[in-house]
């Protein structure tokens, strides 16, 4: 009974991972530009966010860039982001920020995706454009 219970914490937590790594590898994508830079930025967040080993972060990016090509909704990938505290969801929405200006640009794709990426998160539009101007100032 007790192996059921330890086996399905594992591979929720797994799939937990591969679905934020998902979700950052979106939005690298949304502008039809994914860079070697933003690879390194979601890589070292998933490394950051303590949700894999650094010697299995390739392998994890790998499974979320494959799917995120199945998927065809965030709503999937923020549902079990939206279970965690909100020091935890103002971290992931920084993240974005920080891939969005990797590139010293935001389009508006990249803009309207954090927005639906905060309501889904319940994060207020004041909180994201306070980590906007702070990622502003530091890509500068």
């Amino acid at each position: 009974m007790f192996k059921k219970f330890f086996n399905k914490e594992k591979k929720d937590n797994s799939n937990k991972n591969l679905l934020v790594a998902s979700l950052l590898v979106h939005a690298a994508k949304i502008d039809d530009h994914y860079t070697e830079s933003e690879k390194i930025i979601i890589k070292k967040a998933i490394v950051d966010l303590k949700l894999i080993e650094k010697t299995k972060v390739e392998n994890l990016l790998k499974l979320a860039e494959e799917k995120e090509k199945e998927s065809n909704q965030i709503i999937e990938f923020t549902k079990e982001i939206k279970k965690h505290p909100m020091e935890f969801r103002l971290k992931i929405v920084e993240i974005l920020w920080k891939i969005v200006y990797s590139d010293n640009a935001n389009d508006s794709y990249e803009s309207n995706l954090i927005r639906r990426i905060c309501g889904l998160l319940y994060i207020s539009d004041k909180d994201s454009g306070l980590i906007k101007e702070k990622i502003k100032k530091l890509e500068q």
